[in-house]
């Protein structure tokens, strides 16, 4: 048997979520065996077969992205990225894990739908991968299953206050699937929009002829997200159960979750970066050529407007850890021939926007400006992810033993977004001409390099499903 490859990533600065320390990376076969001090391998013996050259760059452990949609079907058609260009993407921007939700309807067997999201994603993965469980139909079978799925390592579930007649759970039936969690010390995520009430506005608007894009965010305002994550943390508590919220978008939601945490409750929640940067104005209420554009915006939760205050609480929360994450919610749908679907009504644009790339560069801009450190850049987008969804240590750190995860970001790049350069299959960009400072130089992928300058070097296949264990942040 061969020995392993070895490969040196030297000059860098290593960041991890407590730190930035100089430090050489040694890499041998698909761990990380060795920190050394720069300068350091050739005097105590250590040979490399490759080296890799970090100076002037930051050497970060690979992101995690904890909520990807891809081929999910959405609307009568199905999110543009396959498991193949999806994480090839990934790649690309730094992301060498994903989330990824398989997806029972109500109706269908919670078994069936998975073993299907099984064959989607193997083979295809670029980078390696993991599930949750979306359950869309709470009864007893599904519950029963639940504990199936966490012995073979999918160890959070997805509820729906959203989406009635397709996603929906009501109280009731949250409340048995969150007592099931608690029972499993399993994880709930949770779509917060009050569905049955927008249901109602959206309907009232079409009635009234106001069918434009623009009207998905108005007829999904910030109230019905913060009421409804109230009412799911108070389900949580009564049933003892963790809560995790996605995609939060509101400064009403996040004083739902600011409050139970400094309660001491175990409720969680990520944001993404469309509610960092795009906003109902200038975004989801955009016309276009064809007064239609807006509908490269329609994702839910809706972007909120830029004359709130919702961005600048959201980024406060990512500094004090009301936030825990950033993910992408990556669901694209291209622009011609889906987003067109609701050109005569909103309700029928299929939700969803794609930033599965952007994910590491746009956070960095956080660093960039002063809205977060650069330890917090890493908790948030690495470190945080792996630990909530149980995949640490091998996951979210670059450590002796961890997977040789690793990204080599160079600060001094500038890049600019555009849907004519990024490797998506979509369309568009929702970030068109957004400039970067930073940029990905290299990625490895446990121990192999992926991407280098630019340069896709992996292989559909590569990536491989990672059981997880449980939430090491559950008090």
């Amino acid at each position: 048997m061969s020995a392993a490859t070895r490969t040196l990533i030297s000059n860098g600065t290593v960041v991890s979520a407590t730190g930035a320390i100089p430090h050489d990376v040694l890499v041998e076969g698909e761990r990380v065996v060795a920190l050394l001090a720069p300068g350091t391998a050739e005097d105590t013996g250590i040979t490399a077969d490759t080296v890799i050259d970090a100076a002037g760059c930051y050497v970060v452990p690979g992101g995690i992205d904890a909520h990807t949609h891809m081929e999910m079907p959405f609307g009568g058609t199905q999110a543009s990225d396959t498991f193949e260009t999806g994480t090839r993407a990934a790649a690309h921007g730094g992301t060498t894990t994903i989330i990824d939700f398989a997806v029972q309807t109500a109706g269908n067997d919670v078994r069936a739908s998975l073993d299907t999201w099984y064959a989607k994603a193997d083979g295809n993965c670029a980078i390696d991968y993991a599930f949750h469980m979306i359950i869309g139909g709470v009864d007893d079978s599904s519950l029963k299953l639940m504990g199936d799925l966490v012995a073979e390592g999918i160890t959070s579930f997805k509820l729906f206050m959203a989406y009635p007649g397709v996603f929906y759970s009501d109280d009731g039936q949250i409340l048995r699937a969150m007592q099931r969690a608690a029972e499993l010390g399993a994880m709930i995520s949770m779509h917060a929009e009050n569905g049955i009430a927008i249901d109602v506005l959206a309907e009232q608007a079409a009635a009234r002829g106001e069918t434009s894009p623009v009207n998905h965010g108005l007829t999904r305002p910030a109230r019905l997200e913060g009421e409804a994550t109230f009412r799911a943390i108070q389900l949580a508590l009564v049933a003892g159960a963790p809560v995790y919220f996605v995609h939060l978008s509101s400064s009403e939601a996040l004083e739902q979750v600011s409050r139970a945490r400094a309660e001491g409750h175990n409720v969680f929640a990520e944001t993404c970066p469309q509610y960092l940067y795009l906003t109902l104005e200038d975004h989801l209420d955009a016309q276009g050529d064809d007064g239609f554009e807006g509908a490269k915006y329609v994702c839910s939760a809706p972007l909120r407007s830029k004359h709130e205050h919702h961005g600048r609480d959201l980024w406060r929360g990512l500094r004090t850890n009301d936030l825990s994450i950033v993910a992408t919610d990556h669901c694209p749908f291209c622009f011609k021939d889906q987003k067109e679907l609701g050109r005569e009504d909103f309700r029928a644009i299929p939700n969803g926007i794609g930033g599965v790339e952007h994910r590491m560069d746009l956070i960095y801009q956080g660093v960039v400006t002063g809205e977060i450190s650069l330890e917090r850049w890493v908790e948030t987008c690495s470190t945080t992810p792996a630990r909530m969804f149980g995949l640490y240590p091998r996951k979210g750190v670059i450590a002796p033993g961890a997977d040789a995860d690793v990204v080599v970001y160079d600060p001094n790049a500038l890049t600019t977004i555009s849907a004519s350069t990024h490797h998506m299959n979509m369309d568009y960009s929702a970030y068109e001409g957004f400039q970067v400072s930073g940029g990905v130089r290299t990625v490895m992928s446990r121990g192999s390099v992926v991407v280098d300058r630019g340069t896709f070097h992996g292989r559909a296949g590569h990536g491989r499903f990672l059981p997880r264990g449980l939430s090491t942040y559950l008090r």
